[in-house]
């Protein structure tokens, strides 16, 4: 069998897995996506953290699931990069819903959703996605991922929404000021990544009302105007991907529950459900 490379890139990290035989290689390095990344910069990444780990054993096929990579001129930008690199190889560029969607549901039919960083979500048939939510980005949409619901924290941060207890937490994690808030949303690069970090302070601080509020909002938004627009998904499971949804898969369960819909699988990342999915087929 030949050696196949697997890559898995959100917007903030990728996760990449070389598979020779029975053995696999995990690599990570920084997300790769074409909004936010050029051609050139992908070729750089490649040769500095990928190609140095690969020693001798190249691939003879490279999937690439990316966020960003549903747009016919972004998937030119990575193949032509990947290519560049990879010259021998055959190079597979693809959604990183797809990779979502075989991951979490293999060859079934199901909802797939992704709450990482972004958002998105489809209904998969077990051979191609058939329906999917537009994905807006972290300005317009989002709904419930870690950019939606860190920029949520900001906001109660800002408009001294906290209670004293919370504004006193906040303070003592970030020290920082409005001015370079505003700053890094407004002026540096990547606001998205910035923003999903705040994420982190829901986490650590679960129980409060508050927190507890935050998180609830955003994903019941996600369901309002994505899951709620699939006719399938009052009839198949749901499956989740990404940190947010596996930080808070509780949540997930209680409002599966509540709406009388189907939890299926919460995981972390996608990587282990493609590693089987491209060594069955």
């Amino acid at each position: 069998m030949s050696a196949v490379l697997i890559a898995d890139s959100g917007s903030t990290k990728a996760e990449w897995c070389l598979i020779d035989g029975k053995k696999k290689k995990t690599i990570l390095t920084q997300g790769l996506s074409p909004y936010f990344v050029t051609g050139l910069q992908v070729e750089q990444v490649l040769k500095e953290s990928i190609v140095p780990k690969l020693k001798d054993k190249w691939p003879a096929q490279v999937y690439f699931y990316g966020t960003g990579c549903s747009n016919p001129g972004n998937v030119k930008i990575i193949r032509n990069a990947v290519k560049a690199v990879f010259k021998k190889a055959d190079v597979f560029v693809d959604h990183d819903l797809m990779g979502a969607a075989r991951a979490l549901c293999g060859k079934e039919k199901g909802i797939a959703c992704i709450l990482g960083t972004g958002s998105n979500s489809c209904y998969f048939n077990g051979k191609k996605i058939v329906k999917n939510s537009p994905g807006l980005g972290y300005v317009l949409g989002d709904e419930g991922s870690g950019a939606y619901l860190g920029k949520k924290v900001v906001q109660y941060y800002l408009y001294n929404t906290f209670d004293p207890d919370l504004m006193d937490r906040f303070n003592a994690k970030y020290n920082v000021t409005a001015a370079e808030i505003l700053d890094a949303v407004y002026k540096k690069p990547l606001p998205n990544r910035y923003l999903a970090a705040f994420t982190m302070f829901l986490a650590e601080n679960r129980g409060h009302y508050m927190i507890e509020n935050i998180i609830e909002d955003g994903f019941n938004d996600f369901f309002f105007h994505h899951l709620y627009k699939y006719r399938e998904s009052w009839t198949l499971p749901i499956h989740f991907t990404g940190s947010v949804a596996y930080a808070f898969k509780d949540v997930l369960k209680d409002m599966c529950q509540a709406y009388e819909l189907q939890l299926g699988r919460v995981i972390k990342n996608p990587m282990e459900g493609l590693i089987k999915y491209h060594q069955q087929h």
